[in-house]
């Protein structure tokens, strides 16, 4: 660790969801629901945008392949997925709290092992697709 790096955390905002917490984990941890969001991906930054149940995959310009795996499901409050292809490994937590019976809350968490140098280029970059991320499953309609 020290000099050569350690977790790097990156977390959201806490984003309001005007859908119960069930609705939206169940939403969230099947990954065929992304048909849902696929339309709001930026296509200048993203192309070859594919999932399953279980996995996504993604490529970003200009990083290359992301390919990303449900390596936990905590339900109704969690989803965990952690990297199965990415140049740089990391896993990303979407939390689901109840506010009521009717509303939720959110947050995205990405952790990763990133050396100092790497950390330096990738950290603005990061918070700010954190955020995005946020905010493109906030504005979901989870029915």
């Amino acid at each position: 660790m020290g000099l050569f790096g350690g977790e790097s955390k990156f977390e959201s905002s806490v984003k309001q969801i005007p859908y119960p917490q069930e609705a939206v984990y169940r939403n969230i941890s099947d990954l065929r629901n992304l048909d849902k969001v696929k339309d709001r991906v930026p296509e200048d930054k993203i192309n070859d945008f594919t999932f399953d149940e279980d996995t996504v995959a993604i490529n970003v310009a200009p990083v290359g392949e992301l390919k990303l795996r449900i390596c936990d499901r905590e339900e109704p409050k969690c989803v965990k997925f952690e990297t199965v292809q990415s140049p740089v490994p990391f896993n990303v937590w979407i939390q689901v709290l109840p506010v009521d019976e009717q509303n939720s809350k959110m947050k995205v968490t990405v952790k990763a092992e990133l050396n100092p140098f790497i950390k330096s280029m990738v950290e603005k970059p990061l918070q700010e697709a954190v955020e995005k991320i946020a905010d493109a499953l906030a504005q979901v309609h989870y029915e």
